[in-house]
C-alpha cells in the first residue's frame, strides 16, 4: 500500500505557520519590553544627571536675575513685538466680563431664593 503524500499547503499548516510567526513576534516584543524595563532606572538616572548638570551650568554662568536677554517672552502677543498689530480691546472684554458676572450672580441669587422658599415648606 502506498501512502498518500501529505500536502504541505493545507489550512492547518498555514495556521500553524501564522501562529509560529505571531509567537516569534510576540517574543521579540516581550524581550524588547523587558530590556526597556531593565534599562529604565539607568535612563532615568541619566536624565536626572543631565538636568542637574544643565541647572548647574546655568546657575554658574553668573548672570543677574534681572538680565533682560534671558527673560521669557510673553507668548500671548506673539514673537513680533515690534509689529503694527493692534492690541485687543481690553475695555470691551472687561465690560463683557462684568455683564457675565452680574448675570451669573443674579442667577445664583435666584437659585438660592428658590431653594430657601422650597425647603421652608418642609
Amino acid at each position: 500500500m502506498r501512502r498518500r503524500s501529505s500536502k504541505s499547503d493545507t489550512t492547518l499548516d498555514h495556521s500553524k505557520q501564522e501562529l509560529a510567526r505571531r509567537e516569534s513576534e510576540l517574543r521579540e516584543k516581550v524581550e524588547k519590553l523587558e530590556q526597556m524595563i531593565a534599562d529604565a532606572p539607568r535612563v532615568a538616572e541619566e536624565i536626572n544627571r543631565q538636568q542637574r548638570e544643565e541647572l548647574f551650568t546655568r546657575a554658574s554662568e553668573g548672570r543677574s536675575r534681572l538680565d533682560v536677554a534671558i527673560a521669557l517672552q510673553d507668548k500671548r502677543y506673539g514673537d513680533d513685538t515690534g509689529s503694527s498689530r493692534r492690541r485687543p480691546a481690553l475695555r470691551k472684554q472687561r465690560r463683557e466680563g462684568r455683564i457675565i458676572f452680574v448675570v451669573l450672580l443674579i442667577t445664583l441669587l435666584a437659585a438660592i431664593l428658590w431653594l430657601i422658599i422650597h425647603f421652608q415648606k418642609f
